[in-house]
């Protein structure tokens, strides 16, 4: 049976509320420990990397569990409820971290909060999308759905990305009054977002979970641990995907931690808010509309497969003539959204083929391990988008640590960047929020292209085997 309007409109809704948080945190947890509350550039990048170590065996166990369970509601929509309660209250935790702690302490409860927040996300992520196989047909229809949730996703993280730093001071202010200390007016604004981020997904989760159901005909028995693993390696065609994801994602996520201290301490000026905002606002735009509209568009005329390198090198060449602009001294926030036009754009469209890729997975995976491993394989999507935030996390904090920027060298970065000098701060930044990226991205396209064998016919052939094989096993 076909999926209704209604059924589609709620999966789409919880896509938005669930990556709402998810960009919250990938983007913003960073700058609040370290340029609001002070902690160690360099402890905060162990921090959220050592919480990607920890999901690398964390994700796979979830991927088994769903697999295990069984419930009058099926087994995704429990783990999918259980999962966004647990994390919302996290995520308002995380983004509370009391006025009294400070060092050690401070780290300690960043620690914590962080890693609980990657367990809780990852209770209800991979549920989440290991639903697309169960209830949709193979083909047009999926990959249609996928693209519809990922297009609400890109929703949900372009609202958090306009809405964030609008919404913080305002907040802040409306709770503190009149301050001019401007670190108390974020931290307070921070909490208070957080917390309304956090009861909007909570409802959002809980429309999908009220008028979604798995339809899968496939009946799954429970594999051990060691069969799950064994899955994993023996799919040649997921570990090409995940292995893209993981370069692609951090390659995005390296800019997206960087972004805000671009505009805080390069560009600066009284305004920088005001700039950050409006970039972000065009990028959220630009990134909902490559996946709703350029992505649909492109997909008529060729394959996923050309869309993806079409993408590819639509990003590769936005970084570079914003490399070029930069040492330029076009810094002006209009002339930069030439470049981000062409980045937002290929970013948004393969986050809807990654997607698509992985699922296309599922099947090969079923026709050569005469297993269908929904949730192990999309835990995996879950531990790499993670993984990947978590090392450019890392690269990001490295970046800060050895360029110094922080709100006590504002000044001095604000009077290089105003005698159009150079200085190894703005270089350091420049130079790792645009080349690291360029040279992920190739790294991305050439292993793919290497590896990746689903094209469209291939897929319609396995589509075929495995139907034949469900008719001769039902015989």
């Amino acid at each position: 049976m076909k999926l209704n309007g209604k059924e589609k409109f709620s999966y789409g809704l919880g896509a938005v509320g669930k990556d709402m948080v998810y960009m919250l945190s990938a983007s913003y947890v960073l700058y609040y420990y370290q340029d609001i509350l002070g902690v160690s550039a360099v402890a905060m990048g162990v921090i959220l990397l050592v919480a990607r170590i920890f999901d690398a065996f964390n994700d796979p166990f979830m991927g088994v569990i769903v697999e295990k369970t069984k419930t009058r509601w099926g087994k995704f929509r429990p783990w999918l409820m259980i999962g966004t309660l647990l994390n919302a209250v996290i995520l308002f935790l995380m983004f509370a971290a009391p006025p009294a702690l400070s060092g050690s302490g401070l780290v300690a409860y960043a620690a914590v909060f962080y890693i609980l927040w990657g367990v809780t996300y990852t209770m209800m992520d991979i549920p989440f999308w290991s639903m697309i196989p169960a209830f949709t047909e193979s083909g047009k229809e999926r990959e249609n759905l996928t693209t519809l949730a990922r297009s609400c996703a890109g929703v949900g993280s372009a609202l958090i990305t306009v809405i964030t730093m609008i919404a913080v001071p305002a907040l802040g202010k409306l709770f503190l009054g009149n301050t001019e200390a401007a670190r108390e007016v974020e931290r307070c604004g921070f909490q208070w977002f957080a917390l309304i981020i956090a009861v909007l997904f909570v409802i959002m989760i809980g429309i999908t979970c009220l008028n979604i159901k798995e339809k899968s005909t496939v009946d799954l028995n429970a594999p051990s641990v060691k069969q799950m693993f064994r899955a994993l390696v023996s799919n040649d065609q997921a570990m090409t995907v995940v292995i893209t994801i993981v370069l692609i994602n951090c390659s995005l996520y390296i800019t997206s931690n960087l972004l805000i201290y671009f505009f805080k301490y390069d560009i600066g000026g009284t305004n920088w808010n005001d700039s950050y905002v409006l970039f972000n606002t065009f990028g959220g735009a630009i990134q909902i509309l490559s996946m709703m509209i350029f992505y649909p568009l492109l997909r008529k005329a060729i394959s996923a497969l050309k869309v993806f390198y079409v993408s590819a090198v639509m990003a590769v060449g936005g970084y570079l003539v914003l490399l070029a602009m930069m040492f330029m001294g076009l810094t002006n926030v209009y002339f930069l959204l030439i470049p981000g036009f062409f980045v937002f754009a290929a970013f948004g469209m393969l986050t809807v083929l990654t997607t698509v890729f992985l699922a296309n997975t599922v099947d090969y995976g079923e026709l050569k391990n005469y297993r269908r491993d929904e949730s192990v394989t999309f835990s995996m999507q879950t531990f790499v988008v993670k993984l990947a935030s978590g090392v450019a996390a890392m690269i990001a904090a490295l970046a800060l640590n050895f360029s110094n920027i922080q709100q006590d060298t504002a000044a001095d970065v604000a009077q290089l960047a105003a005698e159009n000098s150079y200085g190894p701060s703005l270089v350091i930044l420049r130079m790792t929020m645009t080349i690291l990226p360029v040279i992920g991205l190739l790294a991305a396209t050439w292993i793919f292209a290497k590896k990746y064998i689903l094209t469209d016919e291939k897929l319609t052939e396995i589509n075929h085997t495995l139907q034949e094989r469900r008719k001769e096993a039902v015989q």
